[in-house]
């Protein structure tokens, strides 16, 4: 007859921590590899929790969400769809601001991993080595949103498929010169994704002379950008990675004496509210930010019961048609 064992033997057997095992036997999310061995274990040594230690494992109802950002619409529209759909469903949030830093992107996370919440959700500016790292060895659920992580579970907007909408939207008006107001290739989805996307689009229409720069997500950032732009000649269009980008090119403009649409084409990415107040109004893409929070938020969920889960979930987006492209 097999000997009696503890949760710590099953630990040890399995090759993983207590926790895990604990996590196991209160419905919590745990590898499926993980799943079959310590049911292997449990069958051969007949092994039944009690139910002392099912309490004390009991959840907290919170889940961790971290965000690159509180200072962007996209965020807010994100996190509020988070907020509404775990108030629905008993839990609250703990929201960490990273302020665009990979650094305490990683603390951040390191920080939740700490405390006692169910699941995390993370918005990731960039998916480092370190942050990989954390995200596995997180002894809870984790979600990323808005970044490509094959490796785990995510929710992601259609950045390339966008992209190439706006590029291909744009190149139809002929341009012969185009600037892009990028930001930095460390944010694959908006830095190389969302730009590499443009870039295809215009070339289905030709050929134009692009010329592509990097900065930050700032009004000012994008500013300077529309400054070096034509510092090194004039261009038919502007297109910019968001809308605040083409609120700095908006300006710019304006300061040289250029017409938007009739000198200069602006188009940008997020759907702002504000972007519609623009004269004239900005043409731009919005993403479905509302369905990535609600989507992550149901998806942690479904981890933590131990329900199955889509591994990539893409969002959708939609074109709105300014007056700031002109007549093709």
């Amino acid at each position: 007859m097999p000997r009696k064992i503890t949760m710590a033997d099953i630990a040890d057997m399995a090759g993983v921590t207590k926790s895990t095992v604990s996590r196991y036997f209160n419905g919590g999310y745990v590898k499926e590899s993980t799943r079959e061995r310590i049911q292997e274990i449990t069958r051969e040594y007949n092994y039944e929790p009690n139910a002392f230690a099912r309490l004390k494992a009991r959840e907290s109802n919170v889940i961790g969400v971290v965000v690159p950002t509180l200072n962007s619409k996209v965020t807010s529209r994100v996190v509020t769809s988070i907020g509404r759909y775990l108030r629905g469903q008993g839990y609250e949030t703990l929201i960490k601001d990273s302020d665009h830093s990979p650094e305490l992107e990683l603390k951040n996370m390191q920080r939740l991993m700490t405390l006692n919440v169910d699941g995390i959700l993370v918005s990731a500016i960039t998916i480092t080595p370190e942050l990989r790292e954390a995200i596995e060895s997180c002894p809870v659920p984790v979600v990323v949103l808005a970044q490509e992580y094959p490796q785990g579970t995510v929710v992601v907007a259609d950045d390339y498929g966008a992209g190439r909408a706006m590029g291909a939207y744009v190149g139809r008006t002929g341009p012969r010169r185009v600037g892009y107001l990028g930001v930095e290739e460390s944010d694959l989805a908006v830095g190389i994704s969302r730009r590499q996307g443009v870039l295809d689009g215009l070339r289905e229409h030709g050929d134009p002379e692009v010329v592509a720069l990097q900065g930050d997500y700032s009004y000012e950032s994008g500013q300077r950008m529309a400054e070096e732009v034509l510092e090194n000649g004039p261009v038919d269009a502007m297109i910019c990675a968001t809308d605040r980008l083409a609120f700095g090119a908006y300006l710019v403009l304006e300061r040289h004496g250029l017409r938007v649409p009739e000198d200069v084409s602006v188009a940008g990415f997020g759907g702002y509210d504000e972007s519609a107040l623009l004269k004239p109004p900005l043409t731009t893409l919005k993403f479905d930010s509302y369905a990535m929070g609600y989507l992550g938020a149901e998806t942690v969920l479904k981890m933590i019961r131990g329900e199955p889960v889509p591994k990539k979930q893409i969002v959708d987006y939609t074109f709105i048609e300014g007056k700031s492209v002109r007549e093709r």
